[in-house]
């Protein structure tokens, strides 16, 4: 709990520091995060919000039992469900995340996070509390998690009403063509592409770089670089300005991870590496000078296992370029990463259209793999020369726009922290540049792994009763999102689309 991460004595310094800074306003909004990364709010008075901030206050927990439309659940989840009245659960704000919101006349506003009403311990399908745990594990090993993170958004000229009444078909376009990192394109909504920019950082939501991406009114923006836990609440601040400003301007974006049938899909790139608390170094570079950390783990056989895999270390460990810029800890957390891959597949793939974007000869990867530098890869490890050994990190590729940003880092690192406590092996070799060069040309078949190919599948692999996901995320956080994607699987699978009626109306 808040109160529970500060002395009483620095949380009532906080709550008198916070009180003045809101001296002169009459109302404040707060919102938490859903499982589908919806931010669900309210605007409260002043007075109510000061009066909660350490006991927190009561919060419907039916935001955990509907889905994203508002939709109940038809089985009986255990955090929210009718037997318990779809009770209460505390809210309790986060007071680090105080910012203004500069296109609401800079109302104040704090995110929340979820606790269990009796226990008072975090709940266990908060995204915000499971990023919390995992961040607090890394914490007491003298680490934290550095994070960043890109997001591609198709831009249309419409509102919610137009494109209601066009059935959610045929959108128009924000710009015609293909034009990726365009100085022309934006010119045409140059308002709306400098408020976003600018905006973004009053709000507290720093955007390093912005710019167009290869399709018709297409944008992507990288936000600048910051541990995982601030990185997550950015990421899902930045969606929800930029529909905010958007709508404001009769524009809609959309985070979808593929809205167009001919299109290449909306991707959710993250990058990850973890630095020494104290010193700052950067874990995943090789020359840090902790870069060759030993973890002893129950797992572990100790220095005999870590000299027999020195012994037999593969092929590739020494002939492949730049797999020498990875510290033995990034080999290890890599490796976590991709063999726990397809047990969190549906945190980084959450929606049934996510899986339009993951198909074969498009750059979105499909397959269990890594590779320095590699694009077609699952993993793009990133070192020297392309950056300095202290910009040493992963790109996770496998999400998309759509991804639930305090799931999708939660997920991610606690697997990578599953390989470094194992102490695991690559579970395959990297995606070289010659492979990369023939699966382009046609000439080579790229063998690996493949991902699940839909949300039913990747639902069910988290829910096997001895998942990775499981062991690094906990059962009841599983069971009840595992449950949360079927949801949406079975309303897809009994829907009929216009695609159907297109083809068959007539003809059959």
């Amino acid at each position: 709990m808040a109160s529970s991460t500060l002395s009483e004595k620095a949380l009532h310094a906080r709550i008198e520091e916070i009180t003045t800074l809101l001296d002169k306003d009459t109302r404040v909004k707060i919102a938490g995060v859903d499982l589908d990364g919806i931010l669900r709010g309210k605007v409260m008075a002043k007075s109510k919000f000061l009066s909660v901030l350490k006991s927190g206050f009561g919060f419907c927990s039916v935001v955990f039992g509907w889905d994203m439309h508002d939709k109940t659940y038809p089985e009986e989840l255990s955090v929210s469900n009718a037997a318990n009245g779809y009770r209460d659960i505390i809210a309790i704000p986060d007071l680090s995340t105080f910012r203004r919101i500069p296109w609401e006349g800079n109302i104040p506003f704090f995110l929340l996070s979820f606790y269990e009403p009796t226990t008072r311990e975090p709940l266990a399908v908060c995204p915000r509390g499971i990023l919390k745990r995992v961040t607090d594990e890394l914490a007491t090993m003298g680490w934290e998690a550095m994070c960043g993170a890109e997001f591609e958004f198709f831009n249309f000229k419409e509102t919610p009403e137009t494109l209601a009444a066009k059935g959610h078909t045929e959108p128009q376009a924000l710009t015609p063509g293909m034009f990726g990192y365009s100085l022309l394109r934006p010119a045409l909504n140059q308002d709306y592409f400098y408020d976003i920019f600018d905006q973004c950082t009053e709000f507290g939501v720093n955007i390093e770089s912005f710019h167009t991406e290869t399709g018709p009114g297409v944008y992507e923006a990288a936000l600048s670089y910051d541990t995982a836990s601030n990185m997550a609440d950015m990421a899902n601040l930045f969606k929800l300005s930029v529909k905010q400003l958007g709508l404001k301007r009769g524009i809609m974006p959309t985070f979808m991870a593929k809205p167009y049938t001919d299109q290449p899909g909306c991707s959710g790139h993250l990058h990850f590496s973890i630095r020494d608390i104290a010193t700052k170094a950067n874990l995943f570079a090789a020359s840090s000078s902790t870069s060759n950390y030993q973890l002893h783990s129950p797992t572990s056989d100790g220095e005999d296992a870590s000299l027999e895999a020195a012994l037999n270390r593969p092929e590739w460990e020494t002939s492949v370029e730049g797999v020498d810029k990875m510290s033995q800890l990034m080999k290890y957390f890599t490796a976590g990463l991709l063999t726990a891959l397809p047990s969190i597949m549906c945190i980084l793939a959450p929606n049934i259209n996510s899986y339009k974007r993951l198909v074969e000869n498009y750059w979105a990867p499909v397959t269990i793999s890594w590779g320095i530098e590699s694009r077609v890869s699952a993993i793009r490890v990133i070192g020297p020369p392309q950056c300095e050994p202290k910009g040493t990190r992963l790109e996770m590729r496998v999400g998309g726009a759509d991804i639930n940003p305090h799931l999708a880092i939660a997920a991610c690192i606690a697997a990578g922290l599953y390989g470094i406590k194992k102490k695991l092996a690559m579970p395959v070799g990297p995606t070289t540049a010659e492979v990369e060069a023939g699966v382009a040309s046609g000439k080579v078949e790229f063998k690996a792994e493949r991902l699940p190919k839909s949300l039913k599948d990747s639902a069910l692999k988290m829910m096997e009763k001895n998942s990775i996901a499981r062991e690094i995320l906990g059962d009841t956080f599983v069971d009840h999102y595992g449950a949360t994607r079927l949801h949406e699987y079975r309303l897809w699978e009994s829907t009929v689309t216009t695609w159907e009626t297109k083809r068959y109306f007539e003809l059959v």
